[in-house]
């Protein structure tokens, strides 16, 4: 290794475990005000780069159920505003069948993932998050526990609405490496937890789905696999075919990072800054935070960044600080920081 990388080589390095000149790094959050058009998600993620090594497209999260039309209201401060659920009773799920690809909210977001990867140049990776096809379904009902209630007691009538969103987004996350994106930001949002689901149930009603999405993408360079929630299951969901794994590793029940990356068999992870309020309050310093990070984790495989979304309140000299961080590798002065 000699010199300067580019975002690309860099991301390509630490995918395949070799020394890199330093961590790459990326943070993603929020912007409800940019998330109503496909310019608008274009001009505001490209704005929002502080030299970021790859780029996660953050689409407004509920793009997905709108897709079979699912009405919302744009707010400029806060996640849309769901102005009806279409599932209330198990013989509701009978309505979803596959879409095509020219559906509006589909068609929208494919075409700022287009404006974004040509603004972002060839040197920065792009992903495109998309949630798995579970995720996808629950946003559909009032909350998880009617929906939850639906999976264990009318998976017959839940099993083919689930057979149509994941062969949508199948397609979708074709379409979406057509259109330039070196892969998915593939979410579990709030289902690969024991809080919410046993990893029976998980591998029953989720996997197949997962793994439908994933499949169909399995040729991309740069698949991410992102956890969430606590008492995650990342390690029964270590075998999935992604090429790096993001989860919250400060939250109560996860595995640390370092611990993480043998869970998953040594592939990269992507992890150890705050999304919550050490972040937002920049205490303890994030300079000191990303060095003990880099002592923790040594020099390869593994890459620096949120747990999940950032909270959209950080104030953005701490996005400089934490960026400013990664290149003048300042010493560790306080103990590593919880969950590293």
């Amino acid at each position: 290794m000699g010199g300067q990388m580019t975002h690309r080589e860099r991301i390509r390095a630490t995918l395949q475990g070799e020394a890199v000149d330093r961590p790459p790094i990326s943070m993603w959050r929020h912007s409800f005000a940019n998330e109503t058009s496909a310019e608008r998600l274009a001009q505001g993620t490209l704005a929002f780069q502080f030299d970021w090594d790859f780029i996660k497209v953050n689409a407004r999260a509920t793009y997905h159920a709108e897709a079979w039309g699912m009405p919302i209201r744009h707010r400029e401060t806060e996640h849309p505003e769901i102005l009806k659920v279409m599932v209330n009773e198990p013989s509701d799920w009978r309505q979803f069948a596959r879409l095509n690809l020219d559906q509006p909210v589909l068609a929208e977001h494919l075409r700022a993932l287009e404006m974004i990867v040509d603004g972002a140049g060839p040197d920065t990776p792009v992903v495109m998050t998309v949630f798995n096809p579970i995720s996808i379904a629950a946003r559909m009902t009032p909350g998880g526990r009617l929906f939850a209630q639906h999976l264990r007691e009318h998976f017959d009538e839940v099993e083919p609405a689930l057979d149509a969103i994941a062969d949508t987004f199948a397609q979708f996350a074709r379409a979406c490496l057509d259109r330039g994106a070196s892969g998915l930001f593939f979410a579990t949002t709030a289902w690969a937890t024991r809080k919410r689901l046993t990893e029976d149930e998980y591998g029953r009603f989720a996997r197949p789905y997962d793994l439908r999405v994933l499949d169909a993408v399995a040729n991309a360079p740069f698949n991410i696999l992102h956890v969430c929630q606590d008492d995650n299951m990342l390690g029964a969901l270590s075998d999935y075919p992604a090429h790096a794994f993001n989860w919250d590793a400060r939250g109560p029940g996860n595995p640390a990072l370092v611990d993480g990356r043998e869970f998953v068999g040594g592939r990269p992870v992507i992890g150890g800054i705050s999304h919550l309020e050490p972040f937002v309050e920049a205490t303890p310093s994030v300079a000191h935070e990303v060095a003990a990070l880099r002592a923790a984790m040594g020099g390869r495989g593994w890459m620096i960044g949120p747990g999940c979304t950032f909270e959209p309140a950080t104030p953005m000299p701490n996005l400089r600080a934490l960026r400013d961080a990664v290149d003048t590798g300042v010493e560790p002065h306080t103990r590593p920081p919880v969950g590293v």
